[in-house]
């Protein structure tokens, strides 16, 4: 019986012994200088070189296998400096290998191949059950993504049906101070769907239009007998006007044909240009007269003043990294036909804070 269980004692202690020797030694592996492991080949006549990188490292016991392969082509005979880890010629020059896209990872008998490129990425594993040489691939496309949506700040104008931006004649009572009409944008939704690739796509969302005309002249309006007509009704009772403006909003929806211009690796890195229509319909509006007639007043009158309900017009945009610019111009007039002046809005700005 002694015997028996001597010899299971020393069994025992032979296992940890060796099981803590294969850690040790697989822990051993993890020193950097172990890990720099390379194929020291040497081609000429201008043929592919491959370098394979692999690191081993313990994760729960178990050993992970990664491989980077990178390519070089050389028409010299090339070998490989160990030392600086690096490609020499004949010539005594050090080459710069392609940076690897190919990465093997090997857990055990399982093996995962990921190949990543500029259009997608390629995720190629074993499936359970099936023989270890029968994969599934999966891809991986990249998505295309446009530009719509942000917080975009410029001016408003009107065109009149000779597409001059200034009133004169029977309007000249809707002439503009142009450097204080100001067009707000807030773009808040955005979707976009590429085709097929992610450098062009259409681009559609939804935004709040927001749009100050501020007049040159002392008037404000209102509606007469149907028809929007100027409101001098301050000017005649003797009050200075200080301010006199009317303010719009609207809800948008744009539909955009977008094509993206690669300048570098990155997304931002891309010039984009974009064009389509965009649709509008009204939310509210209302003047505002700021005067004094003695002390000063504020005055807003909400009204529709016979502004058109639905809108439609063009959009242009373009970009590139921080600098982005838009262009709306509405061949619908402002008010509704025959009840107020044929005018056509138009805005152009900036996107100052984009949300992409």
């Amino acid at each position: 019986m002694k015997k028996f269980l001597l010899v299971g004692l020393m069994f025992s202690v032979m296992t940890q012994l060796g099981a803590q020797n294969k850690e040790d030694i697989l822990r051993n592996l993890e020193n950097p200088d172990t890990l720099k492991q390379q194929s020291a080949k040497t081609f000429s006549d201008n043929q592919p070189m491959v370098i394979v990188r692999k690191v081993l490292k313990v994760v729960d016991g178990d050993s992970i296998i990664e491989e980077r392969i990178d390519t070089i082509t050389s028409v010299n005979a090339v070998t490989v400096d160990s030392d600086n880890m690096a490609w020499v010629n004949t010539m005594g020059d050090t080459i710069k290998a392609a940076k690897g896209d190919t990465v093997v990872v090997r857990l055990g008998k399982k093996k995962m191949v990921i190949v990543d490129s500029k259009d997608k990425t390629i995720i190629e594993i074993p499936e359970k059950g099936k023989k270890s040489d029968d994969i599934i691939e999966y891809k991986e496309v990249k998505k295309f993504k446009g530009h719509w949506s942000g917080f975009e700040l410029g001016i408003n104008g009107f065109m009149d049906k000779n597409q001059s931006m200034t009133q004169t004649g029977n309007i000249a009572w809707m002439d503009l101070k142009q450097a204080r009409s100001w067009n707000t944008n807030i773009n808040f939704t955005q979707y976009s769907i590429g085709f097929g690739t992610d450098k062009a796509g259409l681009v559609t969302g939804l935004g709040l239009e927001f749009n100050d005309y501020h007049f040159s002249n002392p008037i404000t309006l209102k509606v007469e007998n149907g028809v929007t007509v100027a409101d001098s009704s301050y000017i005649q009772a003797g009050y200075r006007v200080e301010k006199t403006k009317i303010t719009m909003s609207h809800l948008t929806l744009p539909l955009l044909l977008e094509f993206q211009l690669p300048m570098g690796d990155k997304r931002k890195d891309r010039i984009y240009i974009s064009a389509g229509v965009i649709g509008g319909v009204r939310l509210g509006s209302h003047t505002k007269v700021v005067y004094d007639d003695g002390s000063r007043h504020k005055n807003k009158n909400r009204n529709d003043f016979n502004i058109a309900t639905l809108r439609y017009g063009f959009t242009a945009r373009m970009g590139y990294m921080g600098i982005r610019l838009f262009a709306n111009y509405y061949p619908v007039q402002l008010f509704e036909k025959g009840k107020g002046p044929v005018l056509y809005p138009f805005s152009v700005g900036l996107v100052l804070v984009p949300f992409d």
